[in-house]
């Protein structure tokens, strides 16, 4: 039996095996604008059709005061400005300006002008998930890199300075933050009903080698914020995803523990990650998304990218709890349009658990 794809993927979420493989494609700007040059299509929704994906995203838009939009009245060299006031610069998501709570007392962090979630237009949400007419996996809330912003807010060397020497101001900073966002969230799941299906969040707790912090300093200062979001996305019967790339086995069954139904996306170069390990170890926990080694697909010939996605198909299906995918989240324009063609034309080839 064929199944819609919001059925695939939320059958490959029970670890259950579908009728095939789901799949999902992540990718910047560019790089979808030269997919689709080189495919003659019209537009990204062409883009995800030809390529299977399995999923649709639903997003809040900015309606507050202009001097602190996204993308309105930035600084010289500045492409973006956080929902905290932070201009960035560079490509995609970019670094920081500025660190304004480097040198805070405890007191500035609490007269920091934090944003008003009522900010956010989340009216539209519920009518733009229904315009798939259920096909679809919908993800939606909002992305929430709670800990990125405190980075940003602070400074990394500062922020782990902190956790020894003023505990309170890091433990401040990060409630704000994900406050913040726990509150649009909730703005958007209250007013979207049953209308999404997966509550996709987004922070880079990995490096290549290993996690960014310490398991000990991991469990004290940012898994009782992930526990909020994992507790309020499942309050309004989501499954909530979570993207980290990097290594991340030391702190995976802190993770776990939080209820997490999946993490986007596998990066099997990094250190620990190794798919057959990841699969075995705790492949009936949670669902994995990614694991088609990015790395390898921008070096790769046509024939061994096909063989790369072959062999993680191999590792990853059985059972369920997989969706195929890049191991980045947000290809860019350096990897090979033709490559990465090749590997979804191979998910659809071989990615059938129906004889």
């Amino acid at each position: 039996m064929i199944l819609t794809s919001r059925e695939r993927v939320l059958a490959a979420f029970r670890h259950q095996e579908p009728d095939r493989v789901p799949a999902w494609l992540g990718a910047s700007p560019e790089w979808k604008q030269l997919a689709r040059e080189h495919l003659s299509l019209p537009d990204d929704e062409a883009l995800l059709r030809y390529l299977g994906d399995d999923f649709r995203r639903v997003f809040s838009r900015y309606a507050g005061p202009p001097e602190r939009s996204p993308g309105e009245m930035l600084s010289p060299g500045a492409t973006w400005r956080s929902p905290f006031d932070i201009e960035r610069h560079g490509y995609g998501y970019g670094m920081p300006l500025v660190n304004p709570l480097k040198h805070a007392t405890l007191a500035e962090v609490h007269a920091f002008p934090w944003p008003d979630p009522d900010w956010m237009d989340v009216s539209h949400i519920r009518a733009d998930a229904l315009q798939y007419g259920g096909e679809f996996a919908i993800l939606g809330g909002e992305w929430s890199p709670f800990w990125h912003d405190a980075l940003d807010l602070l400074d990394f060397d500062v922020l782990v300075y902190q956790m020894y020497d003023n505990p309170e101001i890091v433990d401040a900073v990060m409630d704000y933050t994900a406050s913040y966002y726990l509150a649009v969230s909730r703005r958007i799941f209250e007013i979207s009903g049953d209308a999404i299906d997966i509550f996709f969040i987004g922070n880079d707790f990995g490096a290549q080698t290993g996690p960014l912090l310490s398991p000990k300093l991991f469990r004290r200062f940012v898994i009782p914020h992930l526990q909020r979001f994992v507790d309020l996305g499942h309050e309004f019967g989501k499954l909530v995803l979570l993207h980290t790339d990097g290594s991340l086995r030391p702190i995976m069954k802190d993770l776990i523990a939080t209820g997490l139904d999946g993490i986007q996306s596998v990066q099997p170069y990094c250190t620990g990650m190794e798919l057959g390990g990841l699969k075995r170890d705790f492949g009936q926990d949670l669902t994995f998304f990614g694991c088609v080694d990015t790395q390898r697909l921008i070096e790769s010939s046509a024939e061994e990218a096909r063989q790369l996605t072959i062999d993680t198909l191999r590792t990853m299906m059985p059972g369920g709890g997989f969706i195929a995918s890049p191991s980045h989240d947000y290809l860019l324009p350096e990897t090979p349009v033709e490559n990465v063609i090749i590997m979804y034309e191979t998910i659809r080839e071989f990615g059938s658990y129906v004889e």
